[in-house]
């Protein structure tokens, strides 16, 4: 099977290396770049265009491209031939309902960084397609990349990747606010590597509302009126304390 691959970004890029390791043959990637579009291909050894006038004919055309820029490029392209596939979790199948009925849906639920190889066996990959036949060539397309493959309809995908952000998307950007405070102290963000391998390791054990630690949860007025006083020069960060406090205390109330 031939793939001509859509975006040459961090999930292009994880991608397109695992299928040409399960035996797909890459043969064009498509970057609006001429530098993104080259490096990729350099690295997956096929060829390239930034021309979507120029895309190759292939059985299969993988759509990793960014939510916003999807649609443009649909808009551009002059035909449809063989099977199209997004990769997006905030997308529905309905993205290409005036292009072709020849569509699914390939989404890794996993954050990628180009830095890091991953193992994509242990990645949850969610499926959907309009065609029988299709989802069983997708599922066929999944299960060569990972054990962990599921079929999910546009509209609990959605709900699938806003779980995600506050997952990993929000929960990072509470390490990057941990850091600074660290960092302005002269402290080393390694230092909270024990607690948060931890905290993580619990959630595989227990669910997360039993998991629960802090003093918000018995909103411990003592620890976070404390809490507050060092945020008092930084009312973003402490009004960012305060919702957060306030929600986990809410959301440990017993009905």
């Amino acid at each position: 099977m031939t793939i001509c691959l859509l975006g040459a970004g961090k999930v292009a890029y994880h991608l397109g290396k695992q299928l040409q390791a399960a035996g797909y043959r890459l043969l064009q990637v498509y970057s609006r770049t001429e530098a993104s579009a080259r490096s990729l291909a350099q690295v997956l050894g096929c060829d390239w265009t930034n021309s979507l006038q120029s895309l190759s004919q292939a059985d299969y055309y993988l759509c990793a491209l960014k939510d916003e820029a999807l649609p443009p490029v649909l808009k551009q392209i002059p035909s449809f031939p063989g099977f199209w596939l997004h990769t997006s979790g905030s997308l529905g199948l309905e993205i290409f309902e005036p292009y072709t009925r020849n569509c699914g849906v390939l989404y890794p639920l996993q954050t990628f960084s180009r830095q890091r190889e991953l193992n994509l066996k242990t990645v949850p990959f969610f499926i959907e397609s309009l065609s029988p036949e299709l989802l069983s060539n997708i599922r066929s397309m999944a299960e060569k990349l990972s054990e962990r493959v599921y079929e999910l309809d546009s509209s609990k995908r959605k709900y699938l990747h806003l779980a995600a952000v506050f997952a990993c998307n929000f929960s990072n950007h509470l390490y990057c606010q941990a850091a600074t405070i660290l960092q302005e102290q002269g402290l080393s963000f390694e230092l909270l590597l024990p607690l948060i391998d931890e905290t993580a390791a619990k959630v595989h054990e227990k669910p997360p509302k039993e998991a629960q630690t802090g003093p918000a949860l018995r909103m411990d007025r003592n620890i976070i009126d404390k809490h507050l006083a060092l945020l008092e020069s930084q009312p973003a960060r402490a009004e960012l304390y305060r919702l957060l406090s306030e929600s986990i205390y809410e959301s440990n109330q017993k009905v």
